[in-house]
């Protein structure tokens, strides 16, 4: 990690910030082999591609944190940084404090950050299930796609809760089940190369973490916080300007090369050709399109 920029001032608001992997407590070492590894590197390499294929949802985030000028801001799972640098451009007045497993990241999301001109961001390399905060610290906090990932969400989300202040409000986005998720669904049948392919576990750490209505109720009122709400957000999600574009991405996601591995190379050269094939389908006007279904989830501090 490298030193923190001094225009940042006292940005981090007792948050201290680690100046390398192995200085802060981890618990999701499982996540945090891949968001600091080999996953962390893909998606900041191509930062650009994955905020852009989920643009369509972010306002629907701004829109539900309802923000005041003074706000003091989380965002757990800040990624290259676009919902910490949405939230500080709106909380002009207070601070909007990023927080993500990838070492990587971080560091772009600080130069993304620099690059804006904002002042008023942080971003610190943790876990924050077990990140120390301050307690009370926090007026809001958020998540856009990154709190789907925790092995214990009941104790993730608690300490997410004492960061914030009392009636502090929580906003996330997360998807919904796989198999109302296209943009995933299409993959996986598409590279299942004949092969019966195994659902993802219900809860289990992953993009779909937070999937099932009823636990995230239970998760979120378990881990101290009320007026728990879920609401549909359907938007599809973008995979590339045309066909090749969006075949150069996805053929670099981690889930393509997963399914991939095992197959001989034939029917490998088939699959790839399917999936190129599947994506020439859902090209349109704006790009390849493909479905997609979120939660925004809301609730506040009990």
């Amino acid at each position: 990690m490298g030193v923190p920029d001094p225009n940042e001032g006292n940005a981090l608001m007792t948050i201290s910030e680690p100046q390398a992997a192995a200085s802060f407590h981890v618990v999701n070492v499982d996540q945090a082999t891949a968001w600091d590894g080999e996953e962390g590197e893909h998606w900041t390499e191509h930062a650009n591609r994955y905020d852009a294929a989920v643009r369509r949802y972010d306002s629907y985030l701004v829109d539900a944190a309802r923000l005041a000028e003074d706000d003091r801001v989380l965002d757990v799972g800040c990624g290259a940084g676009v919902s910490t640098r949405d939230a500080a451009s709106v909380a002009t007045a207070g601070r909007a404090v990023g927080i993500d497993l990838s070492a990587r990241l971080v560091e772009e999301a600080r130069r993304r950050s620099q690059r804006a001109g904002l002042a008023n961001t942080a971003f610190v390399q943790g876990d924050a299930q077990v990140h120390p905060f301050e307690s009370a610290t926090f007026d809001v906090a958020i998540s856009r796609f990154g709190a789907m990932f925790f092995a214990d969400p009941v104790a993730a989300f608690a300490n997410v809760a004492r960061a914030l202040h009392p009636g502090g409000r929580l906003v996330v986005l997360s998807w919904q089940e796989l198999g109302r998720n296209e943009w995933v669904l299409a993959i996986r049948k598409t590279l299942a190369a004949g092969r019966t392919l195994p659902e993802p576990p219900p809860g289990s750490p992953g993009p779909f973490g937070l999937a099932d209505e009823v636990a995230v109720r239970r998760i979120l009122a378990r881990a101290g916080f009320s007026n728990v709400e879920l609401a549909p957000v359907v938007e599809p999600v973008l995979l590339g300007s045309d066909p090749e574009d969006a075949f150069a991405f996805v053929s670099g996601l981690g889930i393509t090369k997963g399914l991939l591995e095992g197959l001989d190379i034939t029917t490998r050269a088939h699959a790839l050709e399917a999936l190129r094939e599947t994506l020439a389908a859902h090209a349109t006007g704006d790009g390849v399109l493909l479905d997609g279904a979120g939660w925004l989830i809301t609730g506040r501090r009990a």
